[in-house]
């Protein structure tokens, strides 16, 4: 193995929550003897990517790249989008040879920033820790393949996978360790996803407050809401941090869009034949507006809904060691209007981790065959 590439790969885990919708990506430059010349990762967006930061800090530190390798993440872009192409940046830089772990899954690269460095006469080896780099991209990778953004499902339970008690009570199950731990995802969502439901009963914010801010100002993401038939207040608490709301309702309603606006909101309707919002068709919008990772914290209800359509890649659990008996679950009536009557009709889910939060545990379980993308 490449013994910068798991580097490199760190580099980019620091850029998730500051480069959506841009891929995440670490890139180090390095002498033909292996001694770090410069490093970067992909910068907020219209900002330089991974590559330029590399060669910048290079040059920063005075050291010439000529006949050096760089070791990157993903495949270097080759086309103008709001910065212009790194494989040109790699190219004027002289360097010699791209180590990279695998091609960008973008219709508008897929390949051709490879050629464009062998073309200049640049030695280039891919597919070193492939899998690791597409599964820190993988909303990205779901966003340019699928053309749908990647759906984690956040829920906090109790041991015996109780979300609230039988009157919604919620605060708090799990404990504030966990409740930073989710803060943390949410800040590398591409958009967090909640119910009208959600935003009648709580009034929350929902918004990234206690995730670590990697020295830069907290990127806030877009905050999607189901709402049906318009009934989020204007007044509400989703509306005080500094970020887009987007609001999708099954029917027009000229006045309450109209204040919902005024507050700030964008609202578009986007409705199925039973008079709800289409879920479906809600997820290939977010996709042409660039979310590559949706964040679902939703109630019992919308959860069940997203779950049934199939909308669901992944679950985020949190579990508190605790037992709450007769309450609400994760998800109501997730498979219809009754029961399964059978196991083999049971959601199958792969678990990818489990890991002690505080006193709680963090599972992610994948949706079985979902991710295998690109691969």
């Amino acid at each position: 193995m490449h013994a910068l590439l798991p580097q490199a790969l760190d580099l980019a885990k620091q850029a998730r929550a500051l480069c959506p919708p841009n891929p995440a990506v670490g890139c180090i430059i390095a002498s033909p003897e292996g001694v770090v010349l410069g490093q970067g990762h992909t910068q907020p967006t219209g900002g330089p990517h991974a590559e330029v930061m590399a060669l910048r800090d290079a040059e920063r530190l005075g050291h010439d790249t000529r006949g050096a390798t760089a070791y990157v993440t993903l495949e270097p872009c080759s086309h103008h989008g709001r910065t212009g192409p790194c494989c040109d940046a790699l190219i004027a830089a002289s360097i010699r040879r791209v180590v990279a772990c695998i091609a960008d899954p973008n219709p508008l690269v897929q390949g051709e920033g490879f050629a464009r460095l062998r073309a200049a006469g640049i030695e280039v080896e891919v597919g070193e820790l492939a899998d690791e780099s597409r599964e820190l991209n993988i909303g990205f990778f779901s966003r340019m393949i699928r053309a749908l953004p990647w759906v984690r499902l956040k829920t906090a339970a109790s041991l015996d996978g109780k979300t609230a008690l039988l009157d919604g009570t919620s605060q708090w199950i799990t404990s504030e360790a966990a409740r930073t731990d989710g803060h943390a995802w949410r800040s590398r969502a591409g958009a967090l996803l909640t119910g009208v439901g959600t935003v009648l009963e709580d009034d929350p914010r929902l918004d990234v407050r206690l995730a670590p801010s990697v020295g830069q100002k907290v990127r806030q993401p877009p905050l999607v809401v189901i709402d049906s038939r318009l009934q989020t207040p204007p007044a509400a608490r989703i509306f005080e941090a500094e970020r887009p709301i987007w609001i999708y309702a099954a029917a027009p309603d000229a006045a309450k869009q109209a204040a919902l606006e005024a507050a700030g909101a964008d609202v578009r309707c986007i409705a199925n034949a039973d008079g709800k919002v289409d879920l479906a068709a809600m997820l290939r919008d977010l996709a042409r507006r660039e979310v590559n990772e949706l964040h679902v914290e939703a109630g019992h209800k919308l959860n069940g809904s997203l779950i049934r359509e199939g909308l669901v890649d992944e679950l985020l659990v949190y579990l508190a060691p605790k037992l709450i008996g007769d309450g609400l679950g994760i998800a109501s009536r997730a498979f219809g209007d009754g029961p399964l009557t059978e196991l083999a009709a049971a959601l199958p889910l792969e678990f990818r981790s489990v890991d002690r939060i505080g006193p709680d545990l963090r599972i992610v379980a994948r949706v079985a065959g979902r991710g295998d993308f690109g691969s």
